[in-house]
């Protein structure tokens, strides 16, 4: 399959100048002539690349989610927690509001986002278009904004230092598997070029 973006007119979003943009091999960039903002890059291997590192999510996400994600206390009585006792514990303390909060960007969010990943490119990558492809892959680039596990590995490292002198912190294996799946999915993020995807869709077609 034909790796080239074709060229096009394209209007730039920064400064609105319209631009005829070349056919882009792999690895090239098409900028404004105006204001030099980035009005797409033609990443190579994109749909590869980002279902690869849709694939390793999931791994991670379902690890994140099924062991430990912390431990504190004192020895002997050491307590753990994972991701949603710890959500279930924010509601029975009344805190119904950031318990939904961080069910809603921690799990919920990201959990959608690795799933339409791998909804979208899987079939593009063996080369067939799956069933209501265009509303699923519109929902995925508005969620974006919306995936806040980094701010929440914030939160937690915020915490470590508060109990540091309070009892002993022990960092689970959910732990580490959460901050890998948080560089996992904001190098997705960078990988994906929407594009490239609607090119490819339009070859398929």
């Amino acid at each position: 399959m034909n790796d080239y973006l074709p060229a096009e007119d394209l209007a730039c979003h920064e400064c609105d100048m319209l631009n005829t943009v070349p056919a882009l091999a792999p690895g090239q960039v098409a900028r404004c002539a105006r204001c030099n903002a980035t009005l797409y890059r033609n990443v190579a291997g994109c749909i590869e690349k980002t279902l690869a590192l849709a694939m390793a999510s999931l791994i991670l996400f379902a690890v994140a989610n099924a062991f430990p994600f912390l431990g504190f206390g004192k020895p002997g009585l050491m307590r753990t927690t994972s991701l949603i006792s710890g959500v279930m514990d924010l509601h029975s303390q009344g805190m119904t509001l950031l318990a939904l909060i961080v069910f809603t960007t921690t799990i919920l969010i990201p959990l959608l986002q690795i799933l339409g990943l791998i909804y979208v490119l899987l079939p593009l990558h063996q080369g067939y278009l799956p069933y209501r492809l265009n509303e699923t892959f519109r929902f995925l680039l508005h969620m974006r904004p919306w995936g806040m596990v980094e701010i929440f590995l914030v939160g937690i490292l915020v915490a470590f230092v508060k109990l540091a002198g309070m009892a002993e912190i022990v960092p689970g294996v959910s732990l580490w598997a959460f901050a890998t799946l948080m560089l996992t999915l904001t190098w997705a993020s960078a990988s994906l070029e929407p594009q490239v995807i609607w090119h490819r869709v339009e070859c398929l077609r």
